[in-house]
């Protein structure tokens, strides 16, 4: 083999490589915001067990933490805390994940009272 040989065999390996790595971080965006989805339907079943077992509200993950209904208390998969609103606006419990942008009151953010939409927009 001659040296344009090899650096051609290694140009078409580069390509493929960057192709599935491209391919894989278009994933990712969809991969968090179905996490953030099941988080809040999680939480969400966490805080109406709180209430019946408490016979209140729970205000934030660290009470339900403190109450011994989760083991630990989570964020979003982009770090920020999840927001609890008992009672709720559009439900008896409201949560809330502020999304990507980090900004509650946004289009990214995914809710409690619109799971079905936040999966349609990945």
């Amino acid at each position: 083999m001659t040296l344009i040989e090899i650096m051609v065999v290694l140009a078409i390996i580069g390509l493929i490589v960057g192709g599935v790595a491209v391919a894989a971080f278009g994933q990712l965006g969809a991969a968090k915001i179905k996490t953030a989805t099941n988080d809040v339907t999680q939480i969400e079943s966490a805080c109406e067990m709180y209430m019946v077992q408490k016979n209140k509200c729970p205000k934030d993950m660290q009470e339900l933490k403190a109450g011994g209904i989760l083991k630990k208390s989570k964020k979003d998969p982009w770090g920020t805390a999840f927001q609890i609103t008992c009672p709720g606006e559009h439900g008896e419990i409201d949560v809330a994940s502020a999304g990507p942008d980090k900004q509650f009151g946004s289009e990214d953010d995914v809710n409690s009272w619109d799971e079905g939409d936040a999966e349609g927009d990945s």
